[in-house]
């Protein structure tokens, strides 16, 4: 049975149709393998625009950005700054003086000790100052041939006899095992005030003189024997990674 000329026309109509949609579908599998994919990051770039994040969130990032920056700067300048400091204990060495390196510390003794990389070999013995950059940090308690053991002012029951260059009254400086240690003045009226210095004194024969130790933070004035002062250590000892140890009777 002949179908009807209409009927046949929508037939061939549709045919044609399927032709060019595959036609249309291959060109475009052409195209997406041969851009790699390209264009269709470039249309989805174009039709995504109007919901990309604003101003603001741009200006957040450049801020980031220059923070970043000037995070960096610091830290480059803090270890520029440690370096000189380390060159310059290189350079003070002498017969009388050994630098060292910090080579441990006890996570429950931080206020307590150091161990140096330096010991009886290099002419270290118990006794010993040691010096940090900023000022006097401990006293050499023991060593070996090749390492030694600082006992840091701020050990607890560490006692350094001191005094104040501007007053001229003598204390003794004792640690309590934190990182401000305390002065017990021998006089009743010491006279000093904060920010006053405190150094080891010109008269000392166990310590060398005149070795910057700290400042005076605050006064208790209510201490019935003598007054008593928080001190702010010159040289922290949580910080420093090279020491100078002053070699005692030279």
């Amino acid at each position: 049975m002949l179908k009807d000329p209409l009927s046949m026309g929508f037939m061939i109509l549709r045919k044609g149709r399927k032709v060019k949609y595959l036609l249309f579908l291959a060109v475009v599998i052409f195209f997406v393998r041969w851009t790699k994919g390209a264009g269709f990051l470039d249309a989805f770039s174009f039709l995504s625009r109007p919901f990309w994040p604003g101003p603001a969130q741009s200006e957040w990032i450049d801020r980031s950005i220059q923070f970043e920056y000037k995070a960096r700067i610091s830290l480059l300048e803090e270890d520029n700054q440690r370096l000189r400091e380390l060159l310059s204990l290189q350079k003070l060495s002498g017969n009388d003086v050994v630098s060292a390196a910090v080579i441990a510390r006890r996570t429950n003794g931080w206020w307590q000790q150091l161990d140096l990389g330096k010991g009886k070999s290099s002419g270290v013995n118990p006794g010993d100052s040691v010096v940090g950059p900023g000022g006097l940090i401990g006293i050499i308690h023991s060593a070996t041939d090749t390492t030694s053991r600082v006992r840091l002012l701020t050990a607890p029951g560490s006692r350094v006899g001191v005094w104040v260059p501007r007053t001229k009254k003598h204390g003794i400086l004792i640690g309590l095992g934190t990182n401000r240690p305390y002065v017990n003045f021998l006089d009743r009226e010491p006279a000093v005030i904060p920010g006053d210095l405190l150094s080891t004194s010109p008269a000392s024969t166990l310590l060398p003189p005149n070795i910057p130790i700290g400042v005076i933070q605050s006064i208790n004035t209510e201490k019935l024997s003598a007054p008593t002062a928080i001190v702010q250590l010159m040289a922290a000892p949580e910080a420093i990674d090279w020491v100078q140890i002053k070699i005692n009777g030279k």
